[in-house]
């Protein structure tokens, strides 16, 4: 009698049989699933050392061998159509940690293996994906014509424990599943048509990605207009000189020159003339704004330097100082950078402070005037304009042996191999 085995080394007709048996339950019990089929990252017309060339394209290539992976995905225009299983979950908000969090956004679901290999000719792979058509939500709070469709990626792929069978062959395959993100993999599958005879994208209206960034420009927007610059704000503080015992020093105004006598009209910033109310120009000298003692030096200070005299008092502005200055006049340094802030003491001008106050926005010349005119780069935002700044925002270009090179170089461009000449 021979020993009996359930087990054998090929595939007899008890494997077909179950195989047969388990297929049949999918087709039954299952529902439809929709493949985009993944074929591979595409040719690339920048081929380098970490951007090979394939002779073919294939599912198997790696575009970014630095990084590998595959930011450009390529997806065969037919939809496949499966059969799957999977467990439904409540989404649950986990309150528990610190922060709001999704829970049970995984999905695992079972295909067959032979019919999947069948109807895609390969087995189901991570970078597929997958539309569940009863998932879609006809009921949207939106004023769309079509329902809003779901759609999931394949991470990983395995033989489900369930389904081998008695003869110990697999006949199942588990997909883990996650939601569809709008991210450049998926940019082909995305700039589909939303429905028949759409002309939106699927895009317009499953991506969230417009919203987020709304979202992000009002939060900046409100900050900035909360906090436009760094440090402090002490132009609306009055400072008061003291003497050298620390008590208030009085001054008498009436003893000082009147403002006319120097013929020197105060300046903004800019460079423009300065006007009171009364549309009568503004002289600088000495005033009860102006008249107290050269500061001393009492240590760094860090982001509260406006280029603005104390208690407002006016100053004048360029690149050199004025011929015949009067004490206690101020002037700002545009030529400096940061610019820098003076008085003058009567045999010197002394440093009073650095224009380190800036927006915090960490914006470069090339973001502000995006999408706008050159000329209105100071009407909206500031620009930040420190040796920091420049070299973190560096648009310099520099031409090296006939090619155009920029001083500014990606992580990715600095990494690459090159081979030894």
């Amino acid at each position: 009698m021979p020993r009996l085995s359930l087990y054998r080394p090929e595939k007899g007709n008890d494997y077909k049989f179950i195989d047969k048996t388990a297929w049949e339950m999918f087709q039954v019990g299952g529902t439809d699933v929709l493949v985009h089929k993944y074929i591979g990252p595409g040719s690339s017309s920048d081929i380098t050392p970490t951007t090979p060339a394939y002779t073919g394209n294939s599912v198997s290539n790696i575009q970014d061998l630095l990084f590998l992976e595959n930011r450009d995905r390529k997806y065969d225009p037919d939809i496949y159509q499966l059969r799957g299983v999977y467990s439904l979950q409540d989404i649950d908000f986990n309150l528990s940690q610190f922060g709001l969090f999704l829970q049970n956004d995984t999905i695992f679901i079972t295909f067959h293996i032979n019919d999947t290999v069948e109807k895609l000719g390969r087995k189901i792979i991570s970078g597929d994906v997958i539309e569940l058509p009863h998932l879609k939500d006809e009921y949207a709070l939106n004023d769309l014509q079509f329902a809003l469709k779901r759609f999931f990626v394949v991470e990983e792929v395995n033989r489900a424990a369930e389904g081998f069978s008695v003869t110990w062959y697999p006949h199942l395959y588990r997909a883990k599943c996650k939601p569809l993100v709008d991210s450049q993999e998926f940019k082909e599958i995305l700039d589909g048509a939303a429905g028949e005879g759409s002309d939106q994208t699927l895009r317009d209206i499953m991506s969230t990605y417009e919203k987020e960034m709304q979202i992000t420009q009002a939060v900046l927007d409100q900050a900035e207009a909360d906090a436009p610059k760094s440090g402090y704000d002490t132009t609306r503080h009055y400072m008061i000189q003291k003497d050298a015992d620390g008590r208030v020093e009085l001054i008498d105004a009436s003893t000082t020159k009147s403002l006319a006598s120097f013929q020197t009209q105060a300046t903004d910033a800019e460079g423009n003339l300065l006007f009171d109310a009364d549309n009568n120009p503004i002289y600088v000298g000495s005033t009860a704004s102006t008249i107290y003692q050269s500061p001393d030096y009492d240590g760094p200070r860090i982001g509260d330097g406006d280029g603005i005299p104390p208690n407002g008092a006016p100053f004048t502005a360029g690149i050199t100082f004025p011929i015949a200055p009067s004490i206690g006049q101020f002037c700002l340094r545009t030529d400096y950078l940061p610019k820098r802030l003076f008085r003058y003491s009567g045999t010197r001008w002394i440093k009073v402070e650095d224009v380190n106050r800036m927006t915090m926005s960490n914006m470069g010349y090339e973001d502000v005037v995006a999408g706008g005119s050159p000329n209105d780069v100071f009407l909206d935002k500031d620009v930040r304009v420190t040796h920091k700044t420049s070299f973190i925002n560096n648009p310099t270009q520099s031409v090296v042996n006939g090619h155009v090179v920029k001083e500014k170089q990606s992580l990715t461009k600095a990494l690459r191999p090159k081979a030894d000449e």
